[in-house]
C-alpha cells in the first residue's frame, strides 16, 4: 500500500510489519519534534534537549555531505537508508525525484513528517533485498550516507561489500555515479582515543575488528579494490572534516588541507573518549609527509570522473542570515574559481555585499600595495579569483620552522603597514587575519573580506585578533604571538580580552546560537587526556602501598620508613607480617597514602591477639568498631606500642573520597596529618 504524509509518499508493500532496530523512546520524541516544531526550531530543541540521537538525526549540518554535489533538477536520486532524513530534504531540493529506501517505520513517519512539503519524494518502506529487485534501472545519483557498512549484515555471502556495490551498480543510469559516505577504518581519531562509531569500543577499527560484529569499515585501499572488482576504474576521494556526519569542511586530492587548518578534532558528541596526543599537530605532521588521505577521519567515494568542486567550507552553523557555503571549484577551462553561495534566502543579502565591499577596500587600500581579491556576482553567488600561493600565515610558520627571526619580523610589519593604513577610510575590515592574505608573486592579496563594517573599530584591536587567532595554532606561535603583542602596545592580559570579543563576535554571527563546541560540552561526554590519567594511575597505585615506621627511641622519620614490595588492590585481604627488633618501642603501619577504610580480620601482637580498643593500639582515625576505622586523612596510621616478638595482621583497606570519611568520622575523628617525629604522642 501506498500513504501520504504531507506530499511525501510512503510504500510500505515490502514491509515485513515490524521495526527490526529503533533509537529506543528517543524516536517518539524526534517524531514529536518533527511534528510540532518548524525545522527553524530543531537548533533551539537540540539545545535544549542536550541528547545525542536528536542532534544527529536533526542537526542541519548533517545536510553538508551532500550539499556540495552538483545534483540537477533533471536528476533521479535514490537514497539507500534514508533514516530520519537528515539528508533527504537538501536531495529533493537538488533533484526533479528522490527515491527512499528505509527499513524502519518510524524513521520514515519522521522523515516525511519533517518533509511534508516534498512531493518529489517517495519513501519504500522494507528490507532493501526485497526492494531492490523492482527498482529503475536509471537513477543519476544513489547516495549511502553512512550505510555501506553494514551490508556484511544485510547482503551476506563471501564478499557482501563487492556484492552490494554490484547490485547498486545496476541501477546506474549512463554516466550516473554512487556517492558513498563513510568512516574510514585508520581514521587520525580512532589512534587518538576516539571509540569505533558503531561498535563503541577503542581501537577495535584500526586493530581490524579481532572481536568480530556486523559493520565494516575500510581504508582507502580497500575501497578502492572493491571498486575494481566491479570493473569501476574511474572514481574520486573526499575527504570530509572532522567526519561526514558534521562536515564543515570538504577537501579532495585537488585540495588538500594545508598546516594549521584542522583544529576542530574534539567531536565527541555520542559517548566519552580518550586523548591520547594533539591532533592538530599530528594532523599537520601528516600533512607535510603527504599522508593525510591514509588517516583521514572518513571519505566520500564518488564513482566517475572528477566533480567540480574540490573544496568546500559550510558555514551554515550560523545565524540564517550569515549562512554560507564556500567553495573552490573548476571550471570547464581547467581553472579554479571561489563561490560563495547563500544557503537560505535571507543570506543572499550578505553574499551580495561581498562585491560592494570589494569596491570599497580597494579604494581603502590604494596605494598601499594591497591587492584585494576581486569578486564579482554570478546569479545570488559572489565569484572570486582563485590564487595560488602561501598565505601569510603559512610564510610566518615558515620562518619559526627555521628559526628566522628577522624574516618572521619583516612579515609582520609589512602586516602592520597594511592593518594601519586605511586611515581616511571608514571601511573596517574586521576579519584581516594572516590566513586571509595570500603572498604571490604579484604581491599580496586579501582574498576574505565578508565581514565588513562602516563603523571604526580600533586597528589596535584588528591586530590583537589577527595575532590571537594565530598564537592559537601551537605553543609556539602563542609565544610569537606575545612578543608581538607589545609591538603593537598591547599586554600580554589582552589576549584574555580578545578571548572575550571573540566569544562576542561568534555569538554575534551564529545569532546566539550555541557552537557545536557548546554542544558537546552540553551533551557531557567527557574527554580523558592519557596523561592525566597516567597520573592518576600511578598516584592510585602508589596509593594502594603500604609504610612502615620503626621507633627505637627517637621517634617515627621519613627517612627511616619503608615500603613493604607489595601493591594491593582494594578489598584485598592484606597480610602483614613483622619480626620484632631488639629495642623497638612502637611500629606504624600506613595501610594505604589516602582516605580510607580499614578493616581488621585479626591483629596479633607479641603472640597476643588485639582489637583496636587495646591500649597498646593507637589510631589516627575514628574506630568504628572493635575491628573497624575510618581515616578522615590521607595520611591514615594505625600504632602499635611494644611489639614484643612481632605483628601478624590481617586487613582489608577501601578507599573513600575526604567528604565521606570526614561525615563518617564526625568532627572527633579529624585527627588530620600527624608528626611522625613525635614519639610522645602514643606515650
Amino acid at each position: 500500500m501506498a500513504e501520504m504524509t504531507g506530499k511525501i509518499v510512503i510504500d510500505d508493500t515490502y514491509y515485513p510489519g515490524r521495526d527490526l532496530y529503533c533509537d529506543g523512546a528517543v524516536e517518539e520524541e524526534i517524531l514529536e519534534i518533527v511534528k510540532t516544531k518548524e525545522p527553524s526550531m530543531y537548533g533551539k530543541e537540540i539545545e535544549e534537549r542536550k541528547n545525542w540521537p536528536v542532534l544527529y538525526h536533526l542537526s542541519r549540518l548533517r545536510e553538508n555531505i551532500v550539499s556540495w554535489i552538483p545534483v540537477k533538477k533533471t536528476d533521479r536520486v535514490l537514497e539507500v537508508g534514508s533514516g530520519c532524513g537528515a539528508v533527504t530534504g537538501a536531495l529533493a531540493r537538488m533533484a526533479g525525484s528522490v527515491t527512499c529506501i528505509e527499513l524502519s517505520e518510524r524513521r520514515s513517519q519522521i522523515n516525511a513528517c519533517r518533509h511534508p512539503d516534498c512531493g518529489n519524494v517517495t519513501i519504500k518502506l522494507g528490507n532493501f533485498q526485497e526492494i531492490e529487485p523492482h527498482l529503475a534501472c536509471d537513477y543519476d545519483y544513489i547516495f549511502l550516507i553512512g550505510v555501506f557498512e553494514y551490508a556484511q549484515s544485510y547482503i551476506g555471502g563471501e564478499k557482501p561489500y563487492e556484492t552490494f556495490m554490484a547490485i547498486l551498480k545496476r541501477h546506474l543510469a549512463p554516466g550516473g555515479r554512487l556517492v558513498i559516505a563513510i568512516e574510514n577504518r585508520l581514521g587520525l581519531k580512532y589512534w587518538a582515543g576516539c571509540k569505533e562509531d558503531h561498535l563503541g569500543t577503542y581501537f577495535d577499527g584500526i586493530e581490524g575488528y579481532p572481536r568480530g560484529g556486523g559493520v565494516r569499515t575500510f581504508t582507502r585501499p580497500v575501497l578502492e579494490e572493491i571498486c575494481r572488482a566491479n570493473g569501476i576504474g574511474e572514481y574520486r576521494f573526499y575527504y570530509p572534516y572532522p567526519d561526514y556526519k558534521f562536515m564543515t569542511s570538504l577537501y579532495s586530492d585537488a585540495r588538500l588541507p594545508k598546516v594549521g587548518e584542522l583544529s576542530d578534532n574534539m567531536r565527541n558528541f555520542d559517548r566519552e573518549r580518550m586523548l591520547l596526543f594533539d591532533e592538530k599537530q599530528v594532523f599537520d605532521s601528516l600533512i607535510r609527509e603527504g599522508q593525510f588521505p591514509l588517516f583521514s577521519n572518513s571519505y566520500v567515494l564518488v564513482t566517475g570522473g572528477a566533480l567540480p568542486v574540490v573544496y568546500a567550507r559550510c558555514s551554515n552553523d550560523r545565524a540564517p542570515q550569515y549562512a554560507i557555503r564556500t567553495e573552490i571549484r573548476r571550471r570547464g577551462d581547467g581553472c579554479f574559481e571561489v563561490r560563495k553561495i547563500p544557503q537560505s534566502e535571507c543570506a543572499r543579502a550578505h553574499v551580495a555585499a561581498m562585491a560592494e565591499n570589494c569596491r570599497r577596500l580597494e579604494e581603502a587600500y590604494a596605494g598601499s600595495g594591497l591587492l584585494v581579491n576581486t569578486c564579482h556576482m554570478d546569479g545570488e553567488e559572489a565569484v572570486f579569483a582563485y590564487l595560488s600561493g602561501r598565505t601569510l600565515e603559512e610564510a610566518l610558520d615558515d620562518c619559526l620552522d627555521r628559526d628566522d627571526k628577522e624574516g618572521f619580523q619583516a612579515l609582520f610589519d609589512r602586516y602592520r603597514q597594511l592593518a594601519e593604513y586605511p586611515t581616511k577610510s571608514a571601511v573596517c575590515n574586521y576579519d584581516l587575519i594572516f590566513s586571509n592574505i595570500i603572498i604571490t608573486a604579484q604581491g599580496w592579496h586579501l582574498i576574505d573580506y565578508e565581514w565588513v563594517w562602516d563603523r571604526e573599530v580600533p586597528v589596535r584591536e584588528i591586530m590583537a585578533r589577527a595575532l590571537y587567532c594565530y598564537a592559537l595554532g601551537s605553543e609556539k606561535r602563542k609565544e610569537a604571538g606575545l612578543f608581538l603583542l607589545a609591538q603593537i602596545g598591547c599586554q600580554e592580559r589582552v589576549f584574555e580580552e580578545v578571548a572575550e570579543w571573540e566569544k562576542k563576535f561568534q555569538k554575534y554571527v551564529t545569532g546566539e546560537r550555541m557552537s557545536m563546541t557548546e554542544i558537546r560540552e552540553a551533551i557531557d561526554y567527557p574527554v580523558m587526556p592519557v596523561a592525566d590519567c597516567h597520573k592518576d594511575y600511578v598516584r592510585a597505585r602508589e596509593r594502594n602501598r603500604i609504610q612502615i615506621y620503626e621507633d627505637f627511641g627517637t621517634g617515627f622519620s621519613e627517612e627511616t620508613s619503608y615500603f613493604l614490595p607489595q601493591r594491593y588492590q582494594e578489598r584485598e585481604v592484606l597480610q602483614v607480617k613483622l619480626a620484632g627488633k631488639q629495642g623497638l618501642l612502637a611500629v606504624r603501619i600506613d595501610p594505604a597514602l589516602d582516605y580510607c577504610i580499614v578493616r581488621l580480620g585479626s591483629l596479633v601482637v607479641d603472640g597476643q591477639s588485639r582489637t583496636l580498643y587495646d591500649k597498646r593500639v593507637v589510631c589516627s582515625g575514628r574506630p568504628l568498631s572493635a575491628d573497624t576505622v575510618v581515616f578522615a586523612t590521607d595520611d591514615p596510621g594505625i600504632t602499635i606500642r611494644e611489639p614484643g616478638s612481632g605483628i601478624c595482621l590481617e586487613m582489608e583497606v577501601i578507599r573513600i573520597s575526604k567528604e565521606m570519611a570526614e561525615s563518617m568520622a564526625g568532627e572527633g575523628g579529624r585527627n588530620g596529618k600527624r608528626h611522625k617525629g613525635m614519639s610522645w604522642f602514643y606515650r
